[in-house]
C-alpha cells in the first residue's frame, strides 16, 4: 500500500477546481513516497503536513469539535459541522451522487463514512506543552503554519526519555550506603521489590495507554480518563506534588555533589566541632538550595526551548556515568585502585586531617607522632596522654576498592543497621575496648547520620526507580504510541532493573564494607564511594552525577508546572483555575510560581534521606491508581476496553497495586496515611465543588456493575419491617415556566431523608412526547436546578402523558427499578381546589389517593406546604403533635422520629394524641401507649383525649345540606360560571330560611343551647358554602352511575348536553332548582362531617400552636359520586390548622419493637 493519494476538490457538478477557486478539501498524507518523484502531486507538495486551509470555516480538527460539541456539533448549520467537507453554502443540501439520496435528511447529523475516514485516520495527539512554546517563542505573531507529523519513534521519543528519568541521583548518592546497611541480600530484595512495582505498573499503564488515542497528558490523563474526574484530580495533584518535591530531591542532590565533592570549600557555614557538622551541612543546603532553586525557575520562565535542547546532553552524562561504572568493575579484575582506608582497631577513620595511617614514624631514626596522633592525644608528645581505646588498638589500612575477585561479597552480604551515631567498623577484625563509645563519636571516626533500617532504606531508594511515566508524557510527539508506549517502557524498567540489581552485586563485591557505609567518603578523603569505583577517574561520576541531577531538576520544574496547568484548566479543581493561564504562549507562569514555592518546602527540608520518602508516597499512590485503573477496566469488560497490548492481567494489576501499598506503609506508615488523607480530601471536595465531568470513566462503570448486582439481589419481595425506610416519590407541580411551584416541599423531602431512602421527584406533562420533548427536558432541568438548591438527592423523572391521570398512575405504577421502588408518595395539598373551573385537578388528587391505595403504597400530603421551613431554619422549642386515631401501619410514630434527626427539627418534641370512645379506659390506655413508645425506643408525650357521642349539632347538619345541595345543584344545572354565581345567589335567602324550618322542626333533637351558641357561625359558614366560586362541575362522562335510592345519575351525550343547556337558561329551570331545598341531607354524610367537625375542635383546641401536626388521613368514599363531598370533608377536619402533614398509611408495619 505504497501509492500515494491525492485529494482533487470537484464541485456537484464535477468541475475540477481551478487555481483560486476555494474548494475547501483537506489534504494528509501519511504514506511514504515510493513513487520516485512520478506521483501526481509535485515533489513540495508531498510533505508530511496538512494543506493549510484557505476557509477557516471549511474544517474543524476533531478534538476542537469534541471540545466544543455545542459550537461545532450536531443540530447546527451544516456548513459549521465538522464532518461534512462540502461547505457550499449555495448547495448546501446537494450530495455528491444520487446513491444516497435515501440518507441526505440525516446528513447534518450522521455524516458520510468517506468524508469521516480521513479525519479519523490521521487524527494528531495534542503536542507536548513545551514544544508548543519553542515554537511560539520563535515563531511571533498569528500567522498560520503546517502541523508537522510526530516523528519520534519507540528509541527516541520513550526508551531514552525513560532512561534518563529512572536513572538518577540516588544510584550515585545513595545506592553504595544502601547496600552496605542492608547487605546485598536485603538490598537485592529492595530493589526487586521496587522494580517489580514499576514493572507490573508499566504493564498496567500500557493496557490504558494503547486503549484508543492517547493525547499528551500522561498519567494524569490514564487516571483522570479511566477512574473519572474525582480519581484523576486527586492523583494527578498527587503526582504533581511528587514531581515537584522530585525537583527538591535532584536539587538537593546537585548540592550535595558541589559542596562535598566539587568545592568543599565553598561551605557558608563551617562547622568548629564535630557535633555541629550536621547542622552546618544542612544550613548550607538550604541557602544554596534555594539560591539554585531560584536560578532554575528563572531558566524555565525563560528559555524551556534550552531545557529539551539539553536533555540529550545531561542523558549523555548519565550514560557515560554508568559506563564508567562498568568499566570500573572489570579494570578491578586486574588492577584494583587505590583507595586506602584507614582502620583504628576496627574502627573507620576520617582521613580529612592525616595523610598517614599510623600513630608514629620514624624520622632520622628518631620516633616521632604523625598528625593522626595529634587527635587523639593532648600533644605531639610520645608521652602524651591519649584516648584509651587509641591507645589499646593498633592502626591498620586497608584497601577500600579489593577487587571483584576479593571474596568483599561474602563479608558484605548481610546487613548492619545500627542507631544513629552509630559508629562504622569493620567485621571479623579484633579490637580491644577503650571507654565508652558513645562519647568517641565526636572523635574522627565514621559514623551513621542517621538510624538506620529496612523500611526507612525502602523509602530512600524507591524514588531512583521514578520515571516510567517519561514516554507517556511525550504521547503527543510519537510517531505510533501504541506502540512505542509499551515496547519502551518495559524496555527501559528492563534495562534498569539489571543496571540496579547488577549494581547491588557488583558494589557487594567489589568495596569494603566499611567504606560502603561511609555514605560522604569521609574515609576516602571526602570522595564520592561510588566515583573511587569508577575508571578512568572518579570524576567523570562527580561531574555527571552533578550535570543529571541539574538536568533532573529542570525536567521537574519543566513538567510539574504544565501537569498542574491541565488539571486547572479541566476545570474539575475550582480553586486551582488561576493556575491555568501564563503567559501568552501558554507558559504556565502561575503554576511555576507555586511549584517553586512548595520546591521551597523541601529544601527547607534540607535532607535527601527525608525527602526521598515524601515523594516515594506520592509516586505510589499514582502507580496505585494506574494499577487499579487497568484492574477495573479489565473486571468490568466494559465494551470500549479494547487495548491493543495483550499481555496483561486484572490479577497482575492488584497484585501492582498491592505492592504499591505495601510499599507505602512499609517505608513510612505516617507518610502513607498523610498522603491518603490529602488524596481523600481532594476527592471529597473536587465530588463536593467540581466533579462535573463525564469522560466515560471506569468508576462509573463500575458503579453501574455494583448497581446492576445489588438491585438483582434485591428481593422482589417487601422488605422487613426492620429494613422499612421511607422511598420517596415526590409529586411536583409546575408553572406554565416550567418553574418549582413549592420548592419548600423540596425541603421537606430532604428533611426526611434521616431513612436514607430513595427519592424520585415527578412530574407529568400533558401532551405527545414528539411536541412536548423541549418542555419536558426544561422542566427535567428546573426540577434538578431546584433539587440542588434544597440539597435534595435523587433522581428526577418528567413523563409526557396524552392524560394527566393517566401520567401520574404510570409514575406511581412504574417508578424506580427493581427492588429499588417507592413505598411512599409525597404531594401538596390542592389549596385552591374550590377556586378552579376545572374539577379535573380535585378528582385527580382522589384519584391518586385511590391509586396509591390499591397499590399498598403509603401517601402523604401537605397542606400549606409554603409554610413549611427551609433547611435554612431551625424552629425552636415546640412540638410535633401526632394524632393517631386508626392504626395503619406506624408510619405516623416514624416520621417524626425521622425529622427530628434533621437540624431543623431537632429542638422539637414529639407528642402523640389518641382518641378514645365512650366505651373505653383511658387512663389503661394511656400506659399501653407509654409502654409500646418504650419498647419502640421513642420518646414523647402521651396524651389520651375522649370524644363523646353527643347529638349531631345544627352547625353540622346545616354545613352537609348545604354541601349536599350545592352539589346535587351543580350537577343538574351546566351554567356558565357568571350564571352560575347569579343563580346561586338568587336563592341564597331561600336556602336559609329553609334551613331554619328544618332546624326548627328539629327542635327534639337538637340541643338548644348549641344550635344558638353556633347561629352566628352557621350563618357565615352557611354563605361562604354556597356563594364559593370554587364549585365542583357535573361528574365525568366515565364515572360509574350512582344507584343509590337518593342519587339520578345521567348520562350525558352532546346533543343531550346542548338541550339541557338551553333548557337550563328557560325559566322553569330555576323552579327545578329550588326543589332541591326540599331534600333531607343524606345520614351518611352528616355522620361523616360531624367525625370531621368534632375531630378538627379536638385538634385545634390541642395543637393549634404545634409547629407540625400529623393526621390520619381518611380513605375517599369508593362511590366516586362523592368525591366533591370528601374534599369538604378534609376541608373541615383540617380547618385553622396551619401545618399539617396528613397521613395514609401502605397498610403494612414499618415500625416494630423487636431489634
Amino acid at each position: 500500500m505504497g501509492e500515494r493519494f491525492v485529494v482533487i476538490p470537484v464541485d456537484t457538478r464535477g468541475t475540477v477546481a481551478r487555481e483560486g477557486e476555494q474548494f475547501h478539501a483537506v489534504l494528509t498524507d501519511q504514506a511514504p513516497d515510493t513513487t520516485n518523484g512520478c506521483g501526481v502531486a509535485g515533489s513540495s507538495e508531498r510533505e508530511d503536513s496538512v494543506v493549510e486551509q484557505q476557509d477557516s470555516g471549511a474544517g474543524v480538527p476533531i478534538l476542537e469539535y469534541n471540545r466544543e460539541p455545542v459550537k461545532y456539533g450536531d443540530g447546527v448549520p451544516k456548513e459549521n459541522s465538522p464532518f461534512i467537507n462540502n461547505s457550499d453554502h449555495d448547495k448546501g443540501n446537494s450530495y455528491d451522487g444520487t446513491n444516497m439520496a435515501l440518507f441526505e435528511e440525516e446528513m447534518d447529523s450522521h455524516p458520510m463514512v468517506s468524508s469521516l475516514l480521513n479525519k479519523l485516520a490521521n487524527y494528531t495527539n495534542l503536542s507536548q506543552g513545551a514544544h508548543e512554546h519553542e515554537e511560539a517563542d520563535e515563531n511571533e505573531g498569528p500567522k498560520k503554519k503546517t502541523v508537522k507529523s510526530p516523528q519520534m519513534g519507540t528509541f527516541m521519543g520513550v526508551y531514552l526519555p525513560c532512561l534518563q528519568n529512572i536513572l538518577g541521583v540516588i544510584l550515585f548518592l545513595r545506592l553504595t550506603w544502601i547496600v552496605g546497611t542492608a547487605g546485598i541480600l536485603q538490598s537485592l530484595v529492595i530493589v526487586g521489590m521496587c522494580c517489580s512495582c514499576t514493572m507490573l505498573t508499566a504493564i498496567s499503564m500500557s493496557a490504558i495507554a494503547t486503549n484508543g488515542v492517547v493525547p499528551a497528558g500522561g498519567s494524569y490523563y490514564m487516571i483522570s480518563r479511566s477512574l473519572g474526574p474525582e480519581f484523576g484530580g486527586a492523583v494527578g495533584l498527587c503526582f504533581y506534588l511528587g514531581t515537584t518535591f522530585a525537583g527538591s530531591m535532584y536539587i538537593l542532590g546537585t548540592i550535595e555533589i558541589l559542596l562535598t565533592y566539587i568545592v568543599p570549600k565553598a561551605a557558608i557555614f563551617v562547622a568548629e566541632h564535630k557535633e555541629d557538622e550536621v547542622d552546618a551541612l544542612l544550613n548550607n543546603m538550604r541557602v544554596y538550595g534555594t539560591c539554585c532553586l531560584v536560578l532554575m525557575a528563572i531558566v524555565v520562565f525563560v528559555g524551556v526551548k534550552y531545557v529539551n535542547k539539553l536533555a540529550l546532553v545531561f542523558l549523555a552524562c548519565v550514560i557515560l556515568s554508568i559506563l564508567a561504572i562498568y568499566a570500573g568493575v572489570i579494570k578491578t579484575i586486574f588492577e584494583p585502585p587505590d583507595f586506602p582506608v584507614c582502620l583504628l582497631g576496627n574502627r573507620t577513620l576520617q582521613n580529612h586531617a592525616f595523610d598517614l595511617c599510623m600513630k608514629t614514624q620514624l624520622k632520622d631514626n628518631l620516633t616521632v607522632t604523625t598528625k593522626l596522633w595529634s587527635l587523639f592525644c593532648d600533644g605531639p608528645d610520645l608521652n602524651a596522654t591519649c584516648n584509651d581505646y587509641f591507645a589499646s588498638n593498633n592502626v591498620t589500612e586497608i584497601q577500600g576498592i579489593p577487587g571483584l575477585i576479593s571474596g568483599a561479597i561474602s563479608e558484605n552480604m548481610w546487613p548492619e543497621y545500627g542507631p544513629h551515631g552509630m559508629l562504622v567498623e569493620k567485621n571479623n577484625v579484633t579490637s580491644f575496648e577503650g571507654s565508652d563509645p558513645a562519647k568517641d563519636i565526636y572523635l574522627p571516626y565514621v559514623v551513621n547520620d542517621i538510624t538506620t533500617f529496612f523500611t526507612l532504606l525502602v523509602g530512600i531508594y524507591f524514588p531512583s526507580v521514578t520515571g516510567i511515566m517519561a514516554g507517556s508524557n511525550r504521547s503527543g510527539d510519537l510517531r505510533d504510541a501504541q506502540k512505542s508506549i509499551p515496547i519502551g517502557t518495559i524496555l527501559a524498567i528492563a534495562t534498569t532493573s539489571f543496571i540496579y540489581i547488577s549494581s547491588v552485586v557488583l558494589f557487594g563485591a567489589c568495596i569494603e564494607g566499611v567504606l560502603l557505609r561511609d555514605k560522604f567518603g569521609d574515609s576516602v578523603k571526602g570522595n564520592l564511594v561510588i566515583g573511587t569505583l569508577s575508571w578512568p577517574s572518579p570524576w567523570v561520576i562527580v561531574i555527571g552525577s552533578f550535570f543529571s541531577c541539574c538536568g533532573a531538576g529542570l525536567q521537574s520544574l519543566t513538567g510539574a508546572p504544565r501537569l498542574l496547568q491541565a488539571i486547572a484548566r479541566d476545570g474539575i479543581v475550582p480553586f486551582l483555575q488561576v493556575f491555568g493561564h501564563g503567559k501568552a504562549n501558554g507558559e504556565p507562569t502561575w503554576a511555576l510560581l507555586l511549584t517553586a514555592g512548595i520546591c521551597e518546602i523541601g529544601i527547607l527540608i534540607a535532607s535527601l534521606d527525608s525527602v526521598a520518602p515524601i515523594l516515594s508516597m506520592f509516586f505510589l499512590m499514582c502507580y496505585m491508581f494506574v494499577n487499579l485503573a487497568c484492574a477495573v477496566q479489565t473486571l468490568l469488560r466494559t465494551p470500549n476496553w479494547r487495548p491493543r497490548f495483550k499481555y496483561y492481567h486484572w490479577a497482575l494489576s492488584f497484585l501492582g497495586m498491592s505492592l504499591c501499598i505495601a510499599i507505602m506503609f512499609i517505608s513510612s506508615w505516617y507518610y502513607a496515611l498523610v498522603a491518603m488523607v490529602i488524596a481523600g480530601c481532594i476527592y471529597k471536595y473536587i465530588e463536593y465543588r467540581g466533579a462535573e465531568k463525564e469522560w466515560g470513566d471506569g468508576i462509573r462503570g463500575l458503579s453501574l456493575n455494583a448497581a446492576r448486582y445489588a438491585l438483582l439481589r434485591l428481593e422482589d419481595a417487601p422488605p422487613h419491617t426492620k429494613n422499612w425506610r421511607p422511598q420517596l416519590l415526590v409529586l411536583l407541580n409546575l408553572d406554565s415556566d416550567q418553574t418549582v411551584k413549592h420548592p419548600r416541599l423540596l425541603s421537606f423531602t430532604t428533611q426526611l431523608k434521616a431513612g436514607k431512602g430513595l427519592t424520585i421527584v415527578g412530574n407529568v406533562f400533558e401532551g405527545t412526547y414528539l411536541t412536548k420533548e423541549e418542555e419536558a427536558k426544561k422542566a427535567e432541568q428546573n426540577i434538578k436546578s431546584a433539587m440542588a438548591a434544597e440539597r435534595t438527592k435523587g433522581f428526577c423523572h418528567v413523563v409526557v402523558s396524552s392524560d394527566l391521570r393517566d401520567g401520574v398512575s404510570h409514575l406511581i405504577q412504574s417508578a424506580g427499578l427493581g427492588g429499588m421502588k417507592h413505598n411512599s408518595v409525597l404531594m401538596s395539598w390542592p389549596g385552591t381546589w374550590r377556586q378552579s373551573n376545572d374539577p379535573i385537578s380535585w378528582r385527580n388528587f382522589i384519584e391518586t389517593i385511590r391509586e396509591t391505595t390499591a397499590a399498598h403504597q403509603a401517601l402523604l400530603v401537605a397542606k400549606n406546604v409554603d409554610s413549611f421551613p427551609t433547611n435554612q431554619d431551625c424552629l425552636g422549642e415546640g412540638t410535633i403533635d401526632v394524632w393517631w386515631v386508626v392504626h395503619d401501619g406506624g408510619m405516623l410514630m416514624l416520621l417524626p422520629f425521622l425529622l427530628r434527626q434533621h437540624k431543623v427539627w431537632r429542638k422539637c418534641k414529639m407528642r402523640i394524641f389518641t382518641v378514645a370512645q365512650m366505651d373505653d379506659n383511658s387512663i389503661q390506655m394511656k400506659k399501653d401507649l407509654q409502654m409500646f413508645l418504650y419498647h419502640l425506643r421513642l420518646d414523647a408525650a402521651v396524651e389520651v383525649v375522649e370524644m363523646h357521642d353527643n347529638d349531631i349539632s345544627a352547625f353540622t347538619y346545616e354545613k352537609t345540606l348545604v354541601m349536599e345541595q350545592r352539589s346535587q345543584m351543580l350537577k343538574q344545572m351546566h351554567l356558565s360560571r357568571t350564571e352560575r354565581e347569579r343563580e346561586i345567589q338568587s336563592i341564597t335567602d331561600e336556602s336559609r330560611s329553609s334551613i331554619r324550618r328544618k332546624n326548627q322542626g328539629a327542635t327534639e333533637t337538637v340541643n338548644l343551647s348549641q344550635q344558638a351558641s353556633t347561629m352566628d357561625d352557621t350563618q357565615e359558614d352557611e354563605a361562604q358554602l354556597i356563594h364559593d366560586k370554587n364549585t365542583a362541575s357535573y361528574a365525568a362522562a366515565n364515572d360509574k352511575p350512582d344507584v343509590g335510592p337518593d342519587r339520578v345519575h345521567m348520562t350525558w351525550t352532546k346533543d343531550k348536553l346542548l338541550t339541557e343547556r338551553s333548557r337550563s337558561r328557560e325559566p322553569n329551570t330555576n323552579m327545578a332548582v329550588r326543589d332541591l331545598f326540599s331534600m333531607k341531607p343524606n345520614q351518611s354524610n352528616v355522620r361523616r362531617m360531624h367525625t370531621a367537625v368534632k375531630l378538627n375542635e379536638v385538634v385545634v383546641n390541642k395543637s393549634q400552636g404545634a409547629h407540625l401536626v400529623l393526621l390520619n388521613m381518611p380513605g375517599p368514599p369508593k362511590n366516586r359520586g362523592g368525591d366533591e363531598n370528601y374534599m369538604e370533608f378534609l376541608e373541615v377536619l383540617l380547618e385553622g390548622l396551619n401545618r399539617v402533614l396528613l397521613v395514609r398509611g401502605g397498610g403494612r408495619e414499618v415500625i416494630t419493637i423487636y431489634s
